[in-house]
């Protein structure tokens, strides 16, 4: 509860809030020291600042709390650098003037947010990387027309709603693709609907597709050509009508009924077009390219299948196997995706609503790194498509949307400790650091990365070391301090710049009491299940479960109470026994055992868990299990086969989908109607209650879980059965009608027992 508190007032949990003094003890920890930032975090009265903030001439730090002030000489000691600023004259909160502390030296103000004027002074870097030409977001939609006419029709209706909820500054376009690919026209002074016609064969690249566009608007002489916008791109309220006529007119691509092939999409093609019409009118400044597709790309660049039935789509085993001939380029295509889309500052979103696989498997990277929104959804007409979409343009009190653009997150930290990488939504910024960090995981060798985008829910994990010469082992009572500074511009096109400054504690390694108190189990399970993910893109998943196994033998080994050899005297403290738990849910997870799912199905679980905090993440890996009764509220219950029992109702919950587990007794009795009888009002209200729970789950998060109801020994309590701990299976003893699954895995207890014995192994320590 103390670390959820924490976060609750700096939007950061950290894997250790103690941490060692030398490299070497570090290391020795198993667990890395690692912090989970959310640069966005909604922190309750947080100060806005309508000035531009005052940095250090030498480590550009911003001024915070830490720092020390002079009042007599008008000078603040940086604490990084230890560098003496003075105040510039310009400086709306000049001692000289106020008579007192500036806002930032304030001990409540760890955190601030800066609301940058049109104009910055002297005295701040600069925001953002290039001048922005346009201060409107541009969202340029791309329609898949070789999907059946029904599903087409539940697309443009869903779209046409959107609409409503964009502001009406806001750039909009529209691309439908098949085997061709359309660029509309939207312009208002047409009197027919236009639009530039691409073979979705070609492979084009970005420039030659701008000559292109360049040549199309020079012969129809724009006089807006050489501004940001043309008549392919423009403010929703010059050309809602004909954009609004140019989806009603989208018609789907004809295919015989009788056809034994797959239609052509040529979605590499249409990814081009928009990358290339944004690169030339909205650069650096703020868009979204919005992928609705309903089938695997089957033609031009980002080909994942042939058009034959006869060819089946890759699977994991081909992947392995080097089988996937086209996996190999369509990964190459969406990497050369994914550096424009950084490079713009634009955001991938994908809508892929099919029963077949769509190539999310290759275009995860491009998604990922742009930080776009991923939503996977049986039909166009499903609720969790149409309820995802709308939720991607909610907006806040004052009627801006809750999404930023051109982000930047910097690290700034004591000098002898040093970010070695950070897993998440983002990509390493053009300031390339070779000397930060001797390891390297995600995105490294920088202290400062780039998000196309950011909200209130995007989380990063930032991983660290600690120099081996660190003053702190001769000074183990003084705090390091961190800083994270992050830039970002609104929907609005204001400029914002948010600084948090914390500090935490050095201990010595033999104050083993004092590092265990300061370490997060939730926290921990969360870093170490992304680092497995990212291990898991690069290795084989044998290797990663190894990998999983070696590290928690030595952190058992290292913290835990026993004698050598001597099993059962085996214990850990209430601060750790929950962590060898959560890795077993790990070990056993969608993320890591893939061989039951698709590669789609794989890149969307891994996706998502890489940009979730640590509550959401923990859901995924262990979900949580609620039981309710007729003769009391509902209770959590243990994630186990022998929390199923025919008398009550289960709530299970894993982030992905929310299911309602009707026990055997309950089915009948809702069968014979007990539900609608007014003696049995206990009975219709716990119904519903569990329902209305469930709704309220579905209601928190985007993109929206699946929602299920099943009766118990149904097909669809499969997913429920899967995620619990086979404590009773097929193999063990199980009197009458007890419940029980039918699986090889090991459970729970047996995986502990097998833990204990290997950590009190002479050589377990390493």
């Amino acid at each position: 509860m103390e670390f959820a508190e924490l976060e609750a007032s700096e939007g950061l949990r950290w894997v250790w809030n103690t941490w060692p003094c030398s490299r070497k003890h570090a290391d020795e920890m198993a667990i890395p020291l690692a912090i989970l930032c959310c640069p966005l975090f909604p922190i309750p009265d947080l100060s806005l600042l309508p000035y531009a903030p005052l940095a250090c001439a030498a480590c550009h730090a911003f001024l915070n709390p830490y720092a020390r002030f002079d009042a007599s000489a008008e000078v603040w000691t940086c604490p990084f650098c230890f560098r003496l600023n003075s105040f510039p004259p310009s400086y709306h909160h000049h001692p000289r003037q106020l008579h007192s502390l500036p806002s930032e030296l304030f001990p409540a103000h760890t955190c601030v947010e800066y609301v940058l004027p049109p104009k910055t002074g002297h005295y701040s870097i600069a925001y953002p990387q290039s001048p922005l030409r346009s201060s409107a977001p541009a969202f340029l939609f791309l329609l898949d027309v070789s999907i059946p006419r029904e599903e087409l029709d539940s697309l443009k209706s869903a779209l046409l709603q959107t609409l409503s909820l964009l502001p009406d500054h806001a750039l909009v376009g529209l691309i439908s693709f098949g085997s061709q690919v359309h660029l509309h026209d939207l312009s208002v002074k047409n009197t027919c609907m236009k639009s530039i016609v691409f073979h979705g064969e070609r492979e084009l690249s970005i420039q030659k597709v701008q000559e292109l566009l360049d040549i199309c608007c020079k012969s129809q002489k724009d006089p807006r050509l050489q501004g940001e916008i043309n008549q392919f791109l423009s403010p929703l309220m010059d050309c809602a009508f004909s954009l609004t006529a140019a989806i009603e007119e989208v018609q789907p691509y004809s295919v015989p009924s009788t056809s034994k092939s797959r239609p052509e999409r040529s979605t590499g093609t249409a990814l081009t077009v928009a990358i290339s019409l944004l690169k030339r009118c909205v650069p650096n400044t703020g868009s979204r390219i919005l992928l609705f597709v309903g089938g695997p790309c089957t033609s031009g660049p980002g080909k994942v299948v042939g058009t034959s039935f006869e060819e089946n789509i890759r699977t994991h085993r081909d992947i392995t196997n080097n089988r996937a001939h086209h996996t190999y380029k369509g990964e190459k295509f969406y990497k050369n995706i994914e550096a424009a889309l950084i490079a713009n500052g634009c955001v991938l979103d994908m809508f892929a609503c099919s029963l077949d696989q769509v190539g999310i498997y290759e275009a995860s990277s491009a998604i990922n790194a742009s930080g776009g929104i991923l939503v996977v959804a049986e039909t166009f007409g499903s609720g969790e498509f149409k309820v995802s979409l709308q939720r991607l343009f909610a907006c806040d009190s004052d009627g801006c949307l809750k999404m930023c653009f051109n982000a930047t997150v910097e690290v700034k930290s004591t000098e002898k400790v040093k970010v070695y990488g950070a897993l998440g939504p983002c990509s390493p910024s053009n300031t390339m650091v070779s000397s930060l960090g001797n390891n390297q995981i995600g995105a490294g060798k920088t202290d400062s990365w780039r998000f196309c985008t950011l909200n209130e829910n995007t989380h990063v994990a930032f991983l660290f070391e600690v120099s081996s010469h660190s003053l702190a082992s001769s000074q183990p009572r003084m705090p390091f301090i961190m800083q994270f500074i992050t830039r970002f511009q609104k929907s609005n096109g204001q400029m914002h710049v948010r600084v948090l400054t914390t500090a935490r504690r050095w201990a010595d390694f033999s104050q083993t009491e004092q590092i265990i108190s300061g370490f997060d189990q939730e926290a921990a399970a969360a870093i170490v299940s992304r680092v497995a993910i990212n291990k898991a893109l690069k290795e084989d998943g044998g290797e990663v479960i190894r990998w999983l196994d070696n590290l928690l033998i030595r952190f058992a080994s290292r913290f835990g109470d026993y004698n050598r050899e001597d099993p059962e005297s085996f214990s850990l403290s209430s601060n750790l026994s929950h962590f060898p738990q959560l890795m077993f849910y790990l070990r056993r997870s969608q993320f890591l055992q893939v061989n039951r799912n698709t590669p789609d199905e794989t890149a969307f679980l891994r996706l998502v868990l890489n940009r979730e905090s640590v509550s959401r993440t923990i859901i995924m890996i262990r979900p949580t299990l609620l039981s309710y009764k007729l003769d009391g509220p509902p209770v959590p219950v243990p994630l186990d086969i022998s929390s199923v029992k025919a008398d009550c109702i289960l709530l299970f919950d894993s982030f992905f989908y929310v299911v309602v587990h009707y026990g055997l007794t309950i089915v009948q009795w809702r069968k014979l109607g007990y539900h609608k009888d007014s003696c049995h009002e206990n009975f219709r209200k716990m119904l519903e209650i569990s329902v209305i729970d469930a709704q309220s789950l579905l209601a928190e998060r985007n993109p929206l879980p699946r929602f299920i109801e099943c009766d118990q020994y149904s097909s669809q309590a499969r997913f429920l059965l899967a995620k619990l701990n086979p404590s009773i299976t097929h193999k063990t003893d199980h009197v009458g009608d007890s419940n029980f699954i039918f699986t090889d895995d090991i459970s729970l207890e047996v995986f502990l027992s097998h833990l204990q014995e290997l950590a009190v192994r002479e050589d377990s320590y390493v």
